[in-house]
């Protein structure tokens, strides 16, 4: 697995995983039916980086972005959101992710990065992320609007970067 700045030309495989992830209704906030362009704008324009991971045949395994979570004084702080493909899952990939954007993160001269809606029912992710040294220092009733379930609680959850 590679994983490297992402360009224009993968967004034909970066499109179909964003738009089914989403759709899905459990883990991120964009509505299922949100248009091509809002979320290319939201994933590879408005973030300070995006990257891809990819296999050695080049098909796409996943994806990050990173950007400040907050304009002026709290902009030490950096926020990702991650996605890995269906057929990619299980084999690392998150992890991986992750790792990379917390060094990339680090280099960027961020302090912190924190995560602001983690979906509560999103156990893995959680599970992952807390084994990555986040810790939850938020807990938000009811904030998230999951597609099948209804009202759950979503999550916020910090880690320092630098002593």
């Amino acid at each position: 697995m590679t994983i490297r700045p992402a360009t224009a030309n993968d967004w034909t495989q970066l499109w179909p995983m964003l738009q089914a992830t989403f759709a899905s209704g459990d883990t991120y906030p964009f509505e299922p039916d949100t248009p091509e362009d809002v979320v290319h704008h939201a994933w590879m324009e408005a973030p300070l980086a995006t990257h891809v991971a990819v296999d050695e045949q080049g098909q796409l395994l996943g994806t990050y972005y990173l950007k400040a979570n907050q304009v002026g004084l709290g902009s030490h702080v950096c926020n990702c959101g991650y996605v890995v493909s269906e057929h990619a899952r299980h084999r690392g990939v998150a992890t991986a992710l992750c790792e990379h954007s917390q060094d990339l993160a680090r280099a960027l001269g961020f302090r912190a990065m924190q995560f602001n809606l983690v979906v509560s029912t999103n156990v893995r992710a959680v599970r992952l992320w807390q084994h990555l040294g986040f810790e939850q220092v938020g807990h938000l009733p009811g904030a998230f609007r999951h597609l099948t379930l209804g009202e759950v609680d979503a999550l916020v959850l910090y880690k320092r970067l630098h002593p």
